[in-house]
């Protein structure tokens, strides 16, 4: 199993376990917020039911309509994702909120929810650590922030993000029902589903935004593109690396097209020589650049050993 299907299947058995019971103390207690964890819950297990979905159909072999993959079915599926977030997680826990606000309604016995909250933030703080865990071995010295902006597979910061959304409401629906039942405000519940809304909405446009920047097509980084550029260049057979373009297919997937200038003084059979030596570089050294397209240019000019191909 691999580390992010490991953080997904974790949360999938948490959700799972506590989505029932929240919606039943929900009910006893009479509590909008617990009915929006509930919500909550019943979402998040929805989404890795997807991002699992994802995983599988990202795996399909190439055929003739999709020559390059299914890749990119991973990154719809986190976007899917995230719309559910905000559409079913935040957006119904944001109504419930100012419904309850509006017209409070007399709360019940609040005993069951205490239990299923210190239940769910047991499953789902087991459910973070695991996530979390498995999100530090891909961070590679980079801080966590920038671990998740910079990484190609949504499936890990995904769950991450989720759990975190997930623990944060479960705190704040505890304070604010016992605040509700110390101070007679039944309004204060609905307080509570609000903020959880909010907090769902605002986890949701941070995954869309990168769910989505993945889907248009993140390209590899700028010490890989020297890279290559180093091995295009040191080939004898080349002039000049004119232009570098890339994308990610897949978290494991890279398709990398360039276009160089071979030396004029080359034949059709030389240069295919020198492309497919570039290739087989280019491919050993990164493994998952598993698509290389190069075409040949012309070059007129005069090289500047001192300026450096644009990329």
């Amino acid at each position: 199993m691999t580390g992010s299907s490991k953080s997904i299947y974790a949360a999938l058995f948490a959700n799972l376990l506590i989505a029932v019971t929240k919606f039943i103390a929900g009910a006893i207690g009479n509590s909008a917020s617990m009915i929006a964890e509930g919500i909550h819950s019943v979402v998040d297990t929805i989404n890795q039911l997807l991002l699992l979905l994802g995983l599988k159909l990202s795996k399909k072999k190439a055929d003739r309509y999709h020559p390059l993959g299914y890749g990119k079915e991973l990154y719809f599926w986190s976007f899917v994702v995230s719309i559910l977030i905000f559409g079913l997680g935040g957006g119904v826990s944001v109504y419930q909120g100012v419904t309850h606000i509006i017209h409070p309604e007399a709360l019940g016995d609040p005993t069951w929810s205490y239990v299923v909250l210190a239940a769910s933030v047991i499953f789902e703080g087991a459910s973070l650590i695991i996530a979390a865990k498995e999100f530090n071995k891909l961070r590679d010295g980079q801080t966590w922030w920038n671990a998740i902006i910079k990484s190609k597979d949504p499936s890990t910061f995904l769950v991450l993000f989720e759990d975190s959304a997930a623990v944060v409401g479960l705190f704040i629906v505890a304070i604010c029902l016992w605040l509700s039942h110390h101070l007679h405000q039944p309004f204060i519940d609905g307080i509570a589903s609000l903020l959880v809304g909010l907090i769902l909405i605002f986890v949701s446009l941070i995954l869309a935004r990168e769910s989505r920047s993945l889907l248009m097509g993140e390209g590899i980084k700028m010490n890989t593109k020297k890279r290559i550029r180093q091995i295009a260049e040191g080939d004898k057979a080349v002039l000049k690396l004119m232009h570098l373009m890339s994308t990610y297919q897949s978290p494991e997937e890279i398709l990398v097209m360039i276009i160089i200038a071979f030396k004029p003084d080359l034949n059709t059979g030389e240069i295919n020589d020198a492309i497919d030596r570039i290739r087989e570089q280019i491919k050993s050294e990164f493994k998952r650049i598993r698509f290389v397209i190069i075409q040949p240019d012309v070059f007129e000019g005069k090289i500047d050993p001192n300026v450096q191909a644009y990329i």
